[in-house]
């Protein structure tokens, strides 16, 4: 014999169910909710803490001064000579302790003219003094070490020993010049990456003069 079931107790029990089930819902959306607000909090923190990041790529990170400007525009084109001096040897080299400072000064110094244009960008500075209104005097530097448009003619004139003489010669002219802007930048510059690539500068091409000067001795 079947139990008899009451129909109003009946109806009660699911209205209980759905109201439970209504309540689990709400809750879990609550928490649904609270969870996605906070993973947006995380987000937006993230997000933030990135700026600084991609700011700090375009300019030397913290503060600079003048000589740190001076130092950048006076370098750059102190660089981009070398590098054309370098071109000059393609085809002219005889020698191959000269075709390695050629190799070595076309590796270092194209990508410190863009860290220098990259440095003057971030800071808002021109990436010549003569820009600035500073009638190109380069901090006073007088972009020491720098050829001539007759010693670089002069230059591409000559091959074999006698291009590997002359580039000797003013290689370690230019470089001396580098040198001497570079510890202007360690003495009174502000910026420590702008002093860490005058550091850099200081101990390779005195160290490319020392070579040089062994391949003039043998020449």
């Amino acid at each position: 014999m079947r139990a008899f079931i009451n129909p109003t107790s009946r109806k009660l029990a699911l209205a209980g169910a759905v109201a439970a089930a209504a309540l689990l819902l709400s809750a879990c959306g609550s928490d649904s909710g609270s969870t996605s607000g906070m993973d947006h909090g995380a987000k937006t923190s993230a997000s933030a803490g990135a700026t600084p990041t991609a700011s700090a790529s375009v300019g030397a990170p913290g503060a600079f001064n003048d000589a740190d400007v001076a130092f950048a525009q006076a370098m750059i084109p102190h660089h981009e000579q070398a590098l054309a001096m370098a071109k000059l040897a393609d085809g002219r080299a005889e020698d191959a302790g000269v075709k390695k400072i050629v190799v070595d000064v076309e590796k270092a110094q194209d990508p410190e003219i863009q860290k220098m244009k990259s440095w003057l960008k971030g800071w808002g500075k021109p990436e010549s003094a003569g820009q600035s209104g500073h009638g190109g005097a380069h901090g006073g530097h007088d972009m020491a070490g720098m050829m001539s448009e007759q010693d670089m003619k002069d230059l591409e004139s000559l091959k074999g020993s006698a291009f590997d003489r002359k580039f000797a010669e003013l290689m370690i002219a230019h470089h001396e010049g580098a040198v001497e802007m570079a510890r202007a930048e360690q003495k009174d510059g502000g910026n420590e990456t702008a002093k860490k690539l005058a550091d850099d500068v200081v101990r390779t091409q005195s160290a490319e003069i020392t070579e040089l000067r062994k391949i003039l001795g043998r020449l």
